[in-house]
């Protein structure tokens, strides 16, 4: 009687551990931003299951999740171009999976993560070579134009290649540029030869500068120097002519003489240390003469 409660016992803690297993196995929960691939016996089901919970499914399904969210991978590699001068060139993929093509990933690589390195990163790699072929010179890196035509070329050939593997490309950045050291060194040296010319350039220019101002403040000085010499040349013409006027006066008018004379007698009398001043009545032109009188002590 013991022997049979004891194996009732057992039967009963296995239907219950049985039940509470297969009971969780009947439902599924599928992360925010991810699908799930199930499996039955190793045998992919068509169709993938969207984020969410999903009940009942099959207890015997085994599960596998793809997270479909948006990544980045950074990638660098040395890219040849055709001056056989290797650039370091370091690029950023920004991707994400493709839930609808989660069961042929799960087919053919089997995660998204060997997805990633089975076809995205080899084929990055090999594309960086090929574009850097078609780059004359390793410094043309640089430019803005070849490194927007490298992206675009890029993020076409690697979404042309990845769309029907399960992997979405929507963006392709080169995050920087290492040229080979002795390329470098030459472009330093170029550089401070063109800063080199540039300051010379620049003194040169200052140079020309400061001549152009003294040509000026010449031109300027000659040019006051002649109006002073032509305003004293008019100067000296109307003081001659002054003369010449009153010379002709002198000698056409004798009265204008005995004028002045007189005006000249009339402004020494109002002197007072003034003394008896005659006139020469036998000259033509008597002119007054001062002292004449006064008596020695």
């Amino acid at each position: 009687m013991k022997t049979i409660s004891y194996s009732v016992g057992i039967i009963t803690v296995v239907v219950v551990l049985l039940v509470a297993f297969i009971g969780n196995r009947l439902f599924v929960i599928v992360p925010v931003g991810h699908v799930a691939v199930a499996t039955f016996f190793g045998k992919p089901q068509p169709d993938h299951f969207p984020e969410g919970m999903h009940v009942p499914v099959n207890p015997l399904y085994d599960w596998t999740f793809f997270d479909t969210r948006a990544k980045t991978l950074k990638e660098s590699a040395a890219v040849p171009s055709q001056d056989q001068l290797k650039t370091q060139i370091d690029v950023s993929v920004q991707y994400h999976i493709d839930g609808n093509k989660a069961v042929r990933i799960l087919q053919q690589t089997g995660t998204a993560e060997k997805a990633i390195e089975i076809h995205l990163k080899p084929k990055l790699r090999s594309l960086l070579r090929e574009q850097g072929k078609t780059i004359k010179n390793a410094e043309d890196f640089f430019t803005d134009k070849t490194q927007a035509l490298l992206q675009g070329t890029l993020q076409e050939s690697l979404s042309d290649f990845l769309s029907d593997k399960g992997i979405v490309v929507t963006e392709v950045l080169i995050r920087d540029i290492n040229l080979p050291a002795s390329l470098q060194q030459q472009i330093e040296q170029k550089k401070e030869t063109e800063q080199k010319v540039q300051k010379e350039k620049a003194e040169l220019l200052r140079k020309e500068t400061e001549a152009q101002q003294i040509v000026v403040q010449a031109m300027a000085e000659r040019s006051a120097a002649e109006q002073e010499a032509e305003r004293r040349k008019l100067l000296a013409d109307a003081q001659a002519y002054e003369i010449e006027k009153f010379n002709e006066a002198l000698t056409g008018n004798p009265a204008y003489i005995q004028i002045k004379a007189l005006e000249a007698l009339k402004a020494i009398s109002k002197d007072s240390s003034s003394k008896i001043y005659f006139l020469n009545g036998d000259s033509p032109n008597p002119l007054p003469l001062m002292h004449i009188g006064e008596t020695a002590k």
